[in-house]
């Protein structure tokens, strides 16, 4: 067997321009927050969205579609039956699909339901540090966290044990970034400290991390979408004086975003490389 693939700068510029190259169709099964930014940052990085979550048309959307976000936001009963089938409907066809586990600790509806969903075949569970080290000690794979403040270097070690158990690339969003698949992690830096000041930012993120997961196996396009995204972001800070008109300029840098802008503003860093060859 090969080693992990290099993970540069050049690799998540070259997943950017495969990705717009072939403008996946992305079903986003999102809470009502986050449509419209994820929507808009889709189109302006170079995918398609759709908004589709009626479990009536689910199966016959992911058949359609190219990968698929759940993101569980906004519960409730019907919702969450749409989930569950496109979940069920995206492993089965092959079709690589992002959770997003929102406020996951906050209830034990909430994250009863985020254990489930992350035993259902994710490609890629991405979330903030307080909802990772939750969703892996709720599913008894690491120590357990609701901290809001916890940071992602907390987190590292349950996102790792979360990776294992659910067979998911783990992306752990913070100041610092980190991807794992279990034993393999990247750093990614990027950003801006007012990202998380402005609504459905990361909402939107996870979005962007199933275009890219359309193009690339889910570790690659995780950190590809973490430096594209990350980079855009920080470029957009530098454009405002508060959070209000971020999203916009958001969209616009990732409408614009490219390899010097990727140089610029972000960093990728391999942790730990696992050799199996």
């Amino acid at each position: 067997m090969s080693s992990p693939p290099s993970f540069t700068i050049e690799a998540a510029t070259d997943a950017l321009h495969a990705m717009r190259a072939a403008r996946p169709l992305v079903q986003n099964i999102t809470n009502y927050v986050a449509m419209t930014i994820s929507a808009n940052a889709l189109l302006a990085v170079g995918a398609s969205p759709a908004m589709v979550h009626a479990s009536e048309e689910v199966d016959d959307f992911v058949a359609i579609s190219n990968a698929l976000v759940i993101n569980i936001g906004t519960l409730s009963p019907t919702w969450i039956e749409g989930m569950q089938r496109a979940a069920k409907r995206a492993v089965s066809l092959g079709k690589p699909w992002v959770l997003d586990p929102v406020g996951c600790g906050a209830t034990k509806f909430r994250t009863d339901f985020a254990v489930e969903m992350s035993r259902a075949g994710p490609s890629i569970i991405r979330g903030n540090a307080s909802e990772i080290m939750s969703l892996a000690g709720a599913a008894g794979a690491g120590g357990k966290g609701v901290d809001s403040t916890a940071s992602s270097d907390a987190a590292l070690e349950a996102g790792k044990a979360l990776a294992r158990a659910s067979g998911a690339v783990v992306a752990i969003t913070g100041e610092t970034d980190y991807v794992t698949d279990g034993t393999s992690v990247v750093a990614i830096t990027g950003g801006s400290p007012l990202m998380p000041l402005s609504t459905a930012l990361g909402c939107a993120l996870s979005a962007t991390v199933a275009a890219f997961a359309a193009v690339r196996p889910p570790f690659e396009a995780a950190v590809a979408a973490l430096a594209v995204y990350g980079a855009a972001g920080a470029a957009a800070a530098t454009r405002v004086t508060g959070p209000g008109h971020l999203p916009a300029e958001l969209c616009d840098a990732l409408y614009v975003v490219d390899a010097d802008m990727i140089a610029r503003y972000a960093t990728i860093r391999v942790v730990e490389e696992v050799n199996v060859g």
